[in-house]
């Protein structure tokens, strides 16, 4: 094999991002998300509150960073960001990205 294919081979194999979280880990730290998100993420307690199942993970990330750091405003979320550490970040994030996206009302819900 030479070098070129070799390195043809390498670069198809399925890379796991480094900076990817647990979310089994992220689903034992989520039970304060939960108080407004409800348990997957899409069962909000108010309609203004997003719902986070199924987001992309590293959206979820840069989210969470934001408010942690004061990129995003917003005193309830920036008060339950500001303890978590980056893991802890992006093992919930990994928890809410790997749950069903649904769309609309619960009663009459989508999920992709």
């Amino acid at each position: 094999m030479s070098i070129r294919e070799l390195l043809i081979a390498l670069a198809m194999l399925p890379v796991m991002p480094v900076w990817a979280g647990d979310p089994i880990a992220g689903q034992q730290k989520s039970q304060p998300c939960q108080a407004c998100h409800g348990p997957d993420g899409n069962q909000t307690v108010d309609p203004s509150y997003p719902k986070i199942g199924g987001q992309y993970e590293d959206y979820l990330v840069r989210a969470m960073l934001a408010y942690k750091n004061g990129e995003r405003e917003n005193a309830i979320m920036q008060g339950f960001m500001a303890p978590l550490s980056e893991r802890d970040i992006r093992d919930l994030a990994a928890f809410y990205a790997r749950q069903p996206r649904i769309i609309g009302d619960l009663r009459n819900a989508y999920r992709d």
